[in-house]
């Protein structure tokens, strides 16, 4: 990794890595001064990318792919390999799904997610159980780490508006997966338990969103949600220097987000 001043994460929901390729994900990239960047919802097995995607000149790459072609999945792009990657959380109907990769730089680590949409195929509430679980599944994982203080982002697309602040229009949202009171809890809960969303930390009252129907317009009128987060562990506050949305990015319906740490972080024990 060349050296700079700060060590830079993204974090984007691409709504599918070959559209976004085609949509100028490389001439982005080139421009982006990033260290790590996480994708989600890929949508694709690494076997179905051309060689220039999967491994482009002077970055690694880590991908993973639900087992259900075409759904969800996530990947890596990082200037320095990664020490280790897990792609589990020990439980088979989740990891079946390509949801995760908790990979480490030096003393930094990096949780890349893609959190479950709690709407069902009839747009009903049958996913939210399931999306409950991978998320106390995954507070559980990164426990023990958290309290003894490793540095870790968790970075991702949260599926969840955390406030009203959040979206454009808290009042007609208040049954809609996404902002139902046990999807907020849920974030509640990881907040008071010492994560710090990095965003809100830093723009305590900003109205952005990162994701926008594709619908109606509603983006040129940002009508959004913010459901695309970064949190940082106790561990990794003192190194957080910027959170950033990139609302100008397009390419998905969502956009990405991204934070600058001390470069300090990756040697810190």
């Amino acid at each position: 990794m060349a050296r700079r001043s700060l060590f830079r994460a993204y974090s984007w929901n691409v709504n599918g890595l070959r559209s976004v390729v085609k949509k100028g994900f490389f001439d982005w990239l080139k421009t982006a001064r990033a260290d790590v960047v996480g994708l989600q919802e890929t949508r694709v097995h690494p076997e179905q990318l051309p060689r220039e995607v999967r491994r482009p000149p002077r970055w690694y790459t880590h991908f993973v792919a639900a087992e259900r072609k075409g759904y969800s999945g996530v990947a890596l792009y990082s200037r320095r390999p990664p020490a280790s990657v897990e792609t589990s959380l020990g439980d088979p109907a989740m990891d079946a799904e390509g949801r995760l990769q908790i990979a480490r730089f030096g003393g930094l680590t990096v949780a890349n997610v893609y959190f479950p949409n709690g709407s069902g195929r009839n747009r009903d509430h049958s996913r939210v159980p399931f999306k409950l679980a991978f998320y106390r599944r995954l507070f559980d994982r990164l426990e023990t780490d958290r309290a003894r203080g490793v540095p870790i982002l968790v970075m991702g697309d949260f599926n969840t508006a955390h406030r009203e602040i959040d979206l454009a229009r808290p009042k007609q949202n208040q049954k809609t997966s996404g902002f139902l009171p046990e999807e907020r809890e849920e974030l509640d809960r990881w907040l008071r338990s010492g994560w710090t969303d990095t965003f809100r930390h830093l723009h305590p009252k900003a109205r952005a969103y990162t994701w926008w129907s594709q619908r109606f317009n509603v983006r040129e009128r940002d009508i959004g949600w913010r459901i695309d987060l970064i949190l940082a562990s106790p561990g990794a506050m003192p190194f957080l220097r910027a959170a950033r949305i990139h609302k100008e990015v397009l390419g998905s319906d969502h956009c990405p987000i991204s934070v600058d740490m001390d470069p300090a972080i990756l040697e810190a024990s």
